[in-house]
């Protein structure tokens, strides 16, 4: 597909969905600090909602490693 293999809209679902809400802290970091402190307490709603915000983030990782193997591998 097009749409996930295009820069422009991944960054911008990142910039947008990625990091909303934005204050007091951009909601994707505080699941990770969440989890990182044990994820003590979390549950399935939590768990989904990391998905959520995650998978743009997610986008982007694959995307860059795939440009970069192609380059380093043609």
């Amino acid at each position: 597909m097009k749409l996930l293999n295009d820069y422009r809209i991944i960054i911008l679902l990142c910039l947008t969905l990625g990091l909303a809400p934005f204050f007091p802290e951009p909601h994707i970091w505080g699941k990770l600090k969440w989890i990182a402190g044990g994820a003590n307490g979390m549950g399935i709603r939590d768990w989904f909602d990391l998905l959520l915000h995650g998978f743009s983030w997610i986008l982007l990782i694959r995307l860059t490693l795939i440009k970069i193997t192609r380059k380093h591998g043609a």
